[in-house]
């Protein structure tokens, strides 16, 4: 039984690799796709519009929050990671282009921002009506985009100098929390996808 595969040697010259060289670029080249594909979700079924489809309106007595950050505008830092707490419970974490939702009773609530190694939590109350949605944006706050700019420029001095320099600000949180009209925030929704 003969075996007709080619074996390829690979050397190395100055113009580079020679003999097999270029099925071993096209090789890794595939095994590069593969392991990203993985990496990339399609985001399927994860638009609000498709979410709000599967698990219909707030059940009786209830209402929704749903939280988001908008995609980014060119090369703006001006965004936040912010962990969000809704009456002290997570209910995820919104980056740019993403959104979260949560049911809760109607009533009086507690939206919270937090960020991993920001000093500070940004803070919002308000009150709900049954069967109704609330929509808040996220936008990175005077401060944070104040500590940004100190840590691009000084690095963790310039992070420290600026957090003592802003600790007088009224948000000593990461986040703006924005409360939307319903038309602005769909617009701004069908381009987002839900955070894992």
């Amino acid at each position: 039984m003969a075996c007709n595969h080619r074996e390829y040697l690979l050397t190395w010259s100055h113009s580079g690799l020679v003999g097999g060289g270029v099925m071993l670029w096209r090789g890794t080249a595939l095994l590069v796709a593969v392991l990203l594909s993985g990496c990339v979700s399609d985001g399927v079924g994860t638009d609000f519009a498709s979410v709000t489809q599967k698990v219909g309106p707030p059940r009786a007595g209830q209402s929704r929050i749903v939280v988001l950050q908008a995609k980014r505008q060119g090369l703006s830092m001006a965004f936040c990671a912010c962990d969000m707490k809704l009456d002290g419970a997570s209910i995820g974490k919104v980056i740019v282009g993403t959104y979260v939702y949560a049911d809760r009773p109607a009533g009086r609530h507690h939206l919270a921002a937090a960020e991993t190694l920001f000093p500070g939590e940004s803070k919002l109350e308000f009150a709900t009506a049954a069967g109704r949605t609330y929509y808040f944006l996220v936008r990175s706050s005077e401060r944070h985009d104040a500590m940004t700019g100190g840590v691009v420029v000084a690095g963790l001095a310039g992070m420290l100098v600026t957090a003592v320099a802003t600790a007088d600000k009224e948000n000593q949180g990461p986040a703006q929390l924005i409360p939307l009209d319903e038309s602005t925030a769909r617009t701004a929704l069908a381009e987002l996808e839900l955070a894992q």
